[in-house]
């Protein structure tokens, strides 16, 4: 690795991190034009800014960068699992946990293997590295996609949300565990399975636990301040994942549950609360990837650049297929969705994350490991991301992206009313079109608020006609939005 670290006043490092956070921002809007994820030109602003950039900051911690990883990980997580619609996932629940356990496995091996002949390490070091870049990255792949205006068809993007939101756990645990066979000879690869199974159960019981007790709690403490509930939620990521370590389960696994269970129950202010993770999440991403650039070195990039090569073309075209139509080939998925789910394979932060695992434990080798990992997320990236529109394109299983509205009102959640706003759209053909709402047989307890209708916003009254192609904003609770979309869809 490179040089140490050099304490500078707090002066400093404010207009510092400002200045990167900012930098970042603005790739992020860059990253549209050009085809590539913005998390990879944080990576970059991150290398530009380190000792061997034009910034000079010379950082070499990887204790610290590990932490500030699992941190922003646990934080991550959790947003994802607040925006998880379980209704959507669930009949895509079998694909995903099969990507998510089987498939992390077989790239792990497939990887290990490849990477014993190309780097001519020992078995237990090559599973290492499989084992640290078997897991994908969503916000890569669909901020690319959102990026093109292209989107994916309804069941394949839930399979991929699921995958790349729950196997992180699988991945982290083959890592620790490949990392204590190396450094301790004497322990057994048996030792694992029990050892797997206590982190995921107890990572589980924990998550879903504090989920369901945590939307009790926000429903029923009436805080004297609406700005204290985001707080409430933040500290609660904190507890769940400590208490699941503390206790010997997966606190990743265990903070990704707790969103899910959260998301998809009804809780005060629950609509701020969304928003506020997922700024959050955008801010850890940003933290985390412009650690990370600093912390790699590229003149150490150039010397494991040819196997860094080889082993990302067989990630691309070997692992991810193989470990895919091998995990999927019982699904209902036609070949086509399973072919694009093989090429949706990108790579994020959470391998360069755990590349740093090996480094703070002692590891042989270690340094150009962290190296070769690096070059792999990077290319990955680079290969597939551009190409993923076209292949999409290709495979026949894209659709077009609709613009999503921005409703000029607000609606918060409160603890005695079990409704949300939903939108539905009244489809071509529809019975309900040509009617006005007074003649449509609705549940009593659905209000619709307003309706959309070519770009302009109508104040709904109950001799307002229905159109094809409105989009109904509605408040009620979910069983009545299913009747309300049963009847706009007919016989």
């Amino acid at each position: 690795m490179g040089a140490g670290n050099v304490n500078l006043p707090l002066e400093h490092l404010l207009v510092g991190a400002g200045v990167l956070v900012l930098l970042s921002i603005v790739a992020s809007k860059v990253s549209g034009r050009i085809g590539l994820p913005a998390l990879i030109l944080f990576l970059l602003v991150g290398m530009l800014a380190g000792s061997e950039g034009i910034g000079g900051i010379e950082f070499d911690d990887p204790l610290l960068a590990q932490s500030l990883g699992i941190v922003a990980l646990a934080f991550i997580l959790f947003s994802g699992g607040l925006d998880t619609e379980w209704r959507a996932v669930r009949p895509i629940l079998g694909p995903g946990v099969a990507l998510a356990t089987g498939g992390v496995v077989l790239t792990a091996v497939t990887m290990g293997v490849a990477s014993m002949w190309v780097l001519g390490v020992p078995l237990l070091h090559g599973l290492l590295l499989g084992a640290i870049v078997s897991s994908t990255d969503a916000a890569a792949v669909f901020s690319v996609m959102r990026s093109r205006g292209v989107g994916l068809k309804e069941r394949l993007r839930r399979v991929l949300e699921l995958e790349s939101g729950s196997n992180d756990p699988m991945a982290i645990f083959l890592t620790i565990g490949l990392i204590a066979l190396i450094v301790n000879p004497s322990a057994s690869a048996a030792g694992l399975v029990p050892t797997f199974l206590q982190q995921m159960l107890f990572g589980a019981a924990i998550g879903v636990g504090i989920g369901w007790l945590a939307v009790a709690a926000i429903n029923r403490l009436e805080l004297g301040y609406d700005g204290l509930y985001p707080v409430l939620t933040l500290a609660l990521v904190a507890v769940v994942y400590g208490v699941a370590t503390l206790v010997g389960g997966n606190g990743f696994l265990a903070v990704y549950l707790a969103g899910l269970v959260m998301g998809n129950r009804h809780f005060i202010h629950k609509r701020s609360i969304m928003r506020f993770h997922d700024g959050l999440a955008w801010l850890m991403q940003i933290a985390m990837f412009l650690t990370l650039g600093l912390l790699v070195f590229p003149s150490d990039l150039v010397t494991i650049a040819p196997a860094g090569f080889v082993l990302a073309l067989v990630l691309i075209f070997v692992a991810r297929p193989l470990s895919v139509f091998a995990t999927l080939w019982f699904s209902r998925l036609t070949a086509r969705e399973t072919a694009l789910i093989s090429w949706v394979g990108l790579r994020g932060a959470v391998p360069i994350i755990l590349a740093t695992y090996p480094l703070v434990n002692g590891v042989p080798n270690a340094g150009p490991l962290f190296d070769v990992v690096f070059f792999i997320v990077v290319l990955s990236v680079l290969l597939q991301g551009p190409t993923l529109p076209r292949v999409a394109k290709l495979l026949g299983v894209d659709e077009p992206q609709a613009a999503k509205l921005r409703y000029p009102l607000e609606f918060e959640q409160t603890a005695d009313l079990d409704s949300n706003l939903v939108e539905v759209v009244v489809p071509p053909g529809s019975p309900a079109a040509g009617k006005m709402i007074l003649e449509l047989p609705l549940p009593d307890n659905v209000l619709v608020v307003l309706v959309s209708r070519e770009g302009r916003f109508l104040v709904p009254r109950g001799a307002t006609h229905l159109a094809d192609d409105d989009r109904l904003l509605l408040l009620a609770d979910e069983s009545s939005v299913a009747q309300v979309e049963l009847l706009l869809r007919g016989p």
